[in-house]
């Protein structure tokens, strides 16, 4: 069916429409206006931002969270640069994103028009697909388009240029507005009675499931399947809590640095099944695992297969409908209660080494110093937020370290870190993200002192929105990852950049119309929160801890870091 549109705009919005976008983050700016005018008649939610960085990071939130594809929209020139960085974090993520931006207008280009640039080629190297329309009558065809990129294979994102004169043209036909839909998802069960017979040879098998478990929405083929077999899982990226970290069978998150069994089932395992978990820095680009164990990979993207390490059972495959059969393949022949049993001691292996790991880090978690150490900050916030529906949210470099060693999972989508590209400042429009798409949840951010400066006026978003989102600053008065790295290569800080000072973050969100309080003890941490929570405002937890304490996250950077 086609229909008669009177500008680009008016088509460009009944395409969203048509895909079935509810929500779009943003900032103004007039080469997007022929685009707000026909918003402003659907029942798309708006969420403007104070930075086009953080309507990018919200749109990838949202993505994360929902499984569904985020989409923000920006203004030309310094519109486009600002939400970059953003971008080539969902890309690292493999998120689900729209990114649209409008231009100059086509017949503008060389003439050197306000905020004029050569936006796409920027694009094109951190997005999947780059899509600029030049034809008004085509804009419903390229919208479908950039959904049908972002959402197929591996997720990503997508960049759609509009520029203003084609937004502003009336289409010279009816145009036909394509409905949304989605390519069928690779399957290759061709494997299954290979794994299975590596699992029936195996002594001490694992199961890392990743992001592509999450976005394939394999959590409950996933438990059934441990439970049917006994198999050890861990969790990784947005992969965590597809089996909740409480699940007896469940290991929680595999990154060595954690207080667990990560690091002693890396080593020790015969036989690691990787779903949707891509080999990359966390697992030393494949040297944490067991050089004589088999690895099997499933992922939907076959490039992702073998990257860093040699994989002697490839499967490209989604990775429900590969646990699915794997599950029946292994039911149907009566194997669980053998397999089960076969893997006890292996269990009870992986159990006793977790013990003595979780003892080892027990002292950091209980610990009474003053100033507070990080992890006692960490497991007090772990401890508050103990409902199944609870959202952490984390940003910041020795902050995500101190949590992620920390927080319990129990329900996937339920907990957001920063990913692969380690881009700072997401924090504050991420946690804004949570609440506006779970108001009746409760979402804490737990982050640093100097990446919470990136997007400070997003509190103002917050607190204007109604979003009522508690901020806990582990603030050691710099940029204490880069200080300790610093410290353990050079023997000194250089301060002129890692210090940041004793800043009263709690008194700039209360001059921005939330709550703020100040904790200096660790007994002060418990109820700082409770009453941040109770305020049922947008509230800030400004927290005093312990400048020496080095994380395992600065002393892997020591590491890596290039130092004369």
């Amino acid at each position: 069916m086609t229909r008669e549109f009177s500008s680009g705009g008016e088509a460009a919005v009944a395409a969203l429409v048509a895909q079935g976008v509810d929500t779009m983050f943003t900032l103004s700016g007039g080469h997007i206006n022929p685009i707000y005018v026909h918003l402003a008649t659907t029942d798309i939610n708006l969420f403007d931002t104070r930075h086009e960085q953080a309507a990018v990071w919200m749109a990838d939130a949202y993505a994360r969270f929902t499984r569904r594809t985020g989409v923000a929209l920006v203004t030309a020139g310094p519109g486009f640069t600002n939400a970059l960085t953003a971008v080539a974090g969902a890309s690292m993520a493999g998120t689900p994103l729209v990114l649209i931006a409008g231009s100059v207008g086509v017949s503008m280009v060389e003439r050197l028009d306000l905020q004029d640039m050569r936006q796409a080629p920027v694009a094109e190297a951190m997005v999947k697909k780059v899509l600029v329309c030049h034809s008004v009558d085509r804009i419903p065809a390229f919208v479908d388009q950039a959904f049908r990129e972002a959402r197929s294979g591996r997720p990503g994102p997508v960049y759609l240029e509009l520029p203003v004169d084609v937004l502003a043209a009336e289409p010279t036909r009816p145009l036909a507005v394509p409905s949304g839909y989605q390519t069928a998802r690779p399957v290759d069960l061709d494997r299954v009675a290979e794994v299975a017979d590596l699992l029936a040879k195996a002594e001490k098998p694992i199961i890392i499931a990743g992001s592509g478990a999450w976005y394939s929405d394999a959590g409950e083929e996933l438990t059934s399947l441990v439970e049917l077999a006994g198999i050890p899982v861990f969790t990784a990226a947005n992969g965590r809590g597809v089996v909740p970290d409480t699940h007896p069978m469940c290991f929680g998150g595999v990154l060595a640095i954690r207080p667990g069994a990560g690091l002693s089932a890396s080593f020790g395992s015969d036989l690691i099944i990787l779903l949707g978990n891509r080999i990359n820095l966390f697992s030393l680009f494949g040297d944490i695992y067991n050089p004589e164990a088999t690895l099997v990979q499933v992922d939907i993207e076959a490039e992702e297969i073998g990257r860093n390490r040699a994989i002697e059972v490839p499967v490209v495959s989604d990775v429900q409908a590969f646990v699915s059969e794997l599950h029946r393949s292994l039911d149907e022949a009566g194997q669980g209660e053998k397999l089960i049993a076969k893997y006890e001691p292996w269990v009870e292996e992986l159990r006793e080494a977790e013990r003595v790991s979780l003892a080892d880090a027990e002292a950091q978690w209980s610990s009474d110093a003053v100033p507070i150490h990080p992890m006692r900050l960490a497991r007090e916030v772990d401890d508050f937020m103990d409902r199944n529906d609870d959202i952490v949210v984390t940003d910041g470099g020795d902050a995500t370290t101190w949590i992620g060693m920390t927080r319990t999972i129990r329900r996937p989508g339920h907990y957001l870190d920063y990913g692969l590209f380690g881009s700072l400042g997401g924090g504050v429009p991420n946690a804004n993200a949570a609440k506006f798409l779970n108001p009746d949840k409760r979402v804490i951010l737990f982050t640093g002192d100097g990446s919470l400066g990136f997007n400070f006026m997003e509190f103002e978003r917050a607190v204007s929105r109604g979003l009522p989102i508690v901020v806990v600053v582990s603030n050691d008065l710099g940029w204490g990852m880069i200080r300790h790295s610093q410290e353990i290569r050079l023997g000194h800080a250089i301060e002129e950049v890692v210090e940041l000072g004793a800043i009263r973050y709690d008194k700039l969100v209360e001059a921005l119309g939330g709550v703020g309080f100040l904790v200096e003890e660790p007994g002060e941490i418990l109820p700082a929160i409770e009453a941040a929570f109770a305020s049922g405002k947008t509230a800030l937890v400004n927290v005093m801890t312990d400048p020496a304490a080095v994380s395992p996250g600065s002393l892997a950077l020591a590491n890596v870091g290039a130092y004369e």
